[in-house]
């Protein structure tokens, strides 16, 4: 499902997975902009190309999700993009190792004890000034897909897109990110977390936006409950959607 007059997918030199949120219908008729929020996979590979690409799009915000070890590890290659940087952590490496080794386990980790980085994360683009903006992990698919997913749901968009652009991720991600992979078992002690070759089913996502909703009703009340100023929620809207 594209709901797209622009490519999605950014051929972004140096990451993998870097898509647009544009684009998407809103419930109130509107629709969300384009080349205002991006995510993607690390940017620790950049190249001089793609931090021209990410200046050209006036790209003010970024927000790093990994863990320390792998923002340590892989540094993001961003100097010359005019962009600021805000590291918000979704994992704990000690958290990691006690897990169990299904997905789904780490999405309940973060909707269940890592509320407030999320909001925090949510907050970095709600601020005034903030857009054009881009979230990222190391995938660019679980971590960032939680953050996106809730984005997209405060400003309106139905479900069923969020899902669709949530999968879009098992279509953009090969044989390399097993180098990912392996950084996050590195970092959890060695237990198998799949984080970047188990595909990205759309009911996960779906699964994980109900959880949300019966913790706080809504994305939004999850979102404030966790520390949101209720005046984001309003200021993201403006921002991202176009009548």
């Amino acid at each position: 499902m594209e709901f797209t007059r622009q490519p999605r997918l950014i051929p972004l030199p140096g990451t993998l997975n870097a898509r647009d949120l544009g684009g998407y219908p809103t419930s109130d008729a509107g629709t969300v902009r384009w080349r205002t929020l991006l995510r993607s996979d690390a940017l620790h590979r950049l190249d001089d190309a793609g931090r021209a690409a990410l200046a050209g799009f006036g790209l003010r915000t970024v927000v790093d999700l990994r863990t320390d070890e792998e923002a340590r590890s892989a540094p993001s290659a961003l100097e010359g993009t005019g962009a600021r940087i805000f590291h918000v952590p979704l994992f704990r490496a000690e958290a990691l190792s006690a897990l169990p080794p299904e997905l789904a386990a780490v999405y309940r980790h973060m909707i269940d004890d890592r509320g407030a980085a999320i909001a925090e994360a949510v907050w970095r683009l709600s601020v005034p000034g903030a857009l054009p903006g881009l979230i990222h992990c190391s995938a660019g698919k679980d971590r960032t897909g939680l953050v996106a997913a809730l984005v997209l749901d405060v400003i309106g968009v139905p479900d069923e897109i969020i899902a669709a652009d949530y999968a879009m991720s098992a279509e953009n991600i090969d044989a390399d990110t097993a180098q990912v992979v392996s950084r996050i078992q590195a970092i959890s002690g060695g237990q198998r977390l799949d984080l970047g070759l188990l595909g990205s089913p759309p009911e996960l996502i779906l699964e994980a936006l109900a959880r949300v909703r019966d913790q706080a009703g809504s994305a939004a009340g999850y979102l404030v409950r966790h520390g949101l100023p209720p005046s984001a929620v309003d200021s993201l809207r403006r921002a991202l959607v176009v009548a």
